[in-house]
């Protein structure tokens, strides 16, 4: 994967959504190898919406900013011309509550 991430890097993409886990986890801008990189790529691993939850594998890597095995939900994703904002949709009770907003790279 790490050449397909190089090429979306390349091309300014500014998210990838996964839904390869049965859980919750949002990463901080980053580069093709996964380093912190304000100008990188955001990347949401959203598998939440009714199988039963995996535990994480692994401990969080670096740049991980949310994980959450314990809330079904669904993301929700407003585009804009210049910008986006996630908001992630969790059920009761005492659902996950994560949102923000950022500016996108710009147009090549």
């Amino acid at each position: 994967m790490t050449d397909i991430w190089a090429d979306l890097y390349n091309a300014h993409a500014d998210i990838v959504l996964n839904g390869h886990e049965h859980n919750y986890e949002r990463f901080a801008p980053q580069d093709p190898e996964g380093k912190a990189d304000p100008a990188g790529i955001r990347e949401f691993v959203v598998g939440t919406g009714g199988a039963p939850q995996d535990g994480f594998r692994s401990d969080p890597l670096q740049n991980s900013e949310v994980r959450d095995t314990g809330h079904f939900g669904v993301l929700k994703l407003v585009l804009d011309v210049d910008s986006y904002d996630w908001e992630f949709l969790g059920v009761e009770p005492l659902p996950l509550h994560d949102v923000g907003s950022r500016k996108c790279h710009g147009r090549l």
